[in-house]
Formats: structure tokens, sequence, C-alpha cells
């Protein structure tokens, strides 16, 4: 009887003491997240990350897409979420490509028109949209300039995917990242997944690569198969590269839709031309078509470097007519007899100004390629 009364008496005490250890457990273990949280170096790019991920999804919820809450979302997601690119913020259409008339009519029949218009699709599995699409050429030629354009014409989200994000120094972190690639894109599409210089990330796997990279890579490719084998799930890979040949055979055969981009000839690059100095102020005696044809081996890319450099010419005229120097912070600048000089008019862009630009990088690319020579031969 005093063994049960001595008990009974006891029991507010364990179950203070069962209260206290509770309370300094969760106490504990807050702090302990909360210390960790601020000694993590990627704290604050985790809250950017989350602040960009909420302001995109709610556009896309404006938009009338159907996307989770952010709350819905995984860590890795919102990660992910932070480079997604709504369609409307695309500011590449097909009217800034010029040349390339008949990829761009292809990837509006295997691409977009399955995209927007699926039910005239319904019946067969033949006509769906391609889940992984290929763009290779020489650098230079507007291969990222097409991925964009498909994204913004088929209204699909876009993922412009960096592939250091993937990339995570903790054990496991990497395979959860490239898993969370596809559970987003799946939750957003119609969506496209864009990975330029893809032959940095799924090159020819081997002997010698590191354990997480291969892991990252079977994890990427098994979910890839998952969206090959879901005929209703209306995600596309599509990939970048001047180097095709590096590509792992497996991602090759995972991108049957694949369109090579090289370099423009005359006629393109006439049409390049044009399109860049469409809006410029040019004079009358501009030669397109003799630049054009004087241009062999160069790439869109270099078009528009060869325009720049001539536009900067007369801003140097400018400055030399009219002695100004460049303002500084602690100066102000010279402008010769009064301000009002500033005001002047720039000369529009001569064709002496576009021939100087041109020799410049022929003079350029020879000695670059007289380099790459060398270094061959010393391979």
């Amino acid at each position: 009887m005093a063994d049960d009364t001595l008990g009974y008496l006891r029991r507010p005490e364990i179950f203070g003491m069962m209260l206290r250890i509770v309370f300094v457990s969760a106490m504990s273990y807050y702090g302990i997240k909360w210390f960790m949280n601020q000694v993590d170096p990627t704290n604050k790019s985790k809250k950017s990350a989350r602040k960009k991920a909420t302001e995109q999804l709610a556009r896309l919820a404006k938009s009338g897409s159907h996307v989770l809450p952010i709350e819905k979302l995984s860590d890795y997601e919102i990660m992910i979420a932070s480079h997604l690119i709504h369609p409307e913020d695309i500011n590449v259409t097909w009217s800034d490509i010029a040349g390339l008339e008949s990829t761009v009519q292809e990837l509006r029949e295997t691409v977009i028109l399955p995209i927007q218009r699926r039910e005239l699709f319904a019946d067969s599995q033949l006509t769906q949209a391609p889940k992984g699409v290929l763009l290779h050429g020489p650098p230079g030629c507007g291969k990222t300039l097409i991925a964009k354009a498909t994204a913004r014409e088929a209204g699909t989200c876009f993922i412009n995917l960096d592939v250091s994000i993937l990339t995570d120094k903790w054990y496991g972190e990497s395979q959860k990242l490239a898993a969370a690639v596809f559970t987003l894109a799946v939750k957003i599409q119609p969506c496209i997944i864009f990975i330029d210089e893809i032959d940095s990330f799924l090159r020819a796997r081997n002997s010698t690569d590191h354990e997480a990279t291969a892991m990252m890579k079977a994890q990427f490719m098994s979910f890839w198969d998952g969206l090959i084998t879901d005929p209703n799930c209306t995600v596309i890979i599509m990939g970048a590269t001047n180097r095709p040949q590096d590509l792992d055979r497996a991602i090759l055969r995972r991108m049957p839709a694949a369109f090579h981009i090289p370099l423009p000839n005359a006629t393109q690059r006439r049409q390049i031309l044009e399109l860049i100095l469409i809006n410029e102020p040019v004079e009358d005696n501009v030669d397109v078509n003799k630049i054009a044809r004087s241009t062999d081996g160069f790439s869109g890319s270099d078009l528009r470097e060869l325009c720049r450099n001539a536009s900067v010419y007369r801003v140097r005229d400018y400055m030399k007519n009219n002695r100004v120097t460049v303002r500084s912070t602690q100066s102000t600048s010279t402008l010769g007899e009064s301000e009002d000089e500033f005001h002047d008019a720039l000369r529009p862009i001569s064709m002496d100004d576009l021939m100087i630009s041109m020799n410049k990088m022929k003079e350029s690319k020879l000695h670059c390629g007289s380099l790459h020579t060398e270094r061959i031969d010393l391979d």
C-alpha cells in the first residue's frame, strides 16, 4: 500500500521530467537547425532561389497554367524553379533568326504544332512531339536562339538548365536535383528543358567517370525514359552542342529529332546582315551583297560582331572630331568649345567601316587558326 502511494506521488514528477526532456530536445533540434542554416554558405542563394521561384510560379498561375503552390514543391524543385523562364519573358522570336527557314519550318511541324494542337494528333503515337531534340553545329550559328524561339512560339515554360546547379558537394544531392528537374517539369508542363553544351554534361561514359557523376547521368536518363514512355506528358529535352560525336550513344537514342545548324552560306549571310542592320543608320553606299560574299566561314555571331565593330568606328570618329574624352568618376568630359557639341548626331555606318571591321576579323580568325594548327602539331 505504501509503495502504491509512493508511486502515485512520483507520477507528477515523472510527467514533469518527461515534459522537460521533450522541451529541451525540441529546443536543441530547432537551435541546431537554426545554427546550421546560419553557417550554411548556400543559405542566401536558397532564399534568393525561393523568391524567384515564387514569382515565376505566381505568374504561371495567373496565366491559367495548372501549377501547384510553392508549398507543395520540394527544396530541390524550388532550386530548379528559380531558373524557370516564363514564355512571355523570352525576347527571341522567329523574326530574329535569318537564313534558317527550312529548319524553322521543320521545328514548327514536328515540335510546336503537336504541342499547340494536341487534339489533332490524339489518335496517333507517331505524330506526337519528340521528347528529345538535338541542335548541333558550329558555335555561333543560332542554336540557343532557336531553342528560345521554339519555347516562345509554343507557349511552353522554359527551363534554361545550368549544369552547375546539378552539382553539389554532398553525396546524393546531385541525383535529387537531377530528379527534381523532371518532377518540376511534369508539374508545370508543357515545358522545354534546354541544356546548352549538352556534351559537357552527358558525354560518353567511361571507367574514369566519378561515381557521383555516373549516378547523376544514370538518374537523369532514367527519368528521361519515364517521359518517353508517357504519351500524355509534354516535356521536351532540347540540347545544343558543337561536338555531337562526344555525346553518349544512349543520349543520342533519346534525342531522335536532330537538326544540323551549319555555317551560313552567302545567301544566308546576306539575310543575316540585312536583319542586323535593318534598324541601324547606314550610308546608301553600303553593299551588303559584297560583305556577304567576302565573309565565307563567318557564323551569325561573327557577322553581328562585324557590324558592332563597324558601328564603334563612327563613335571613335565622333570623339576624335569633337575632342571628346571619356568621363571618369573624378573628372568631367572635354567637349570642345561648348557642351552643345555632345548632342551632335553620329554619322551613319559606312562601307569603309564594314570593310575595315571585316578585314580585322579575318586577320584575327587567321591568327587563331594558325595557333590551333600549331597546337595540333605539338600534340
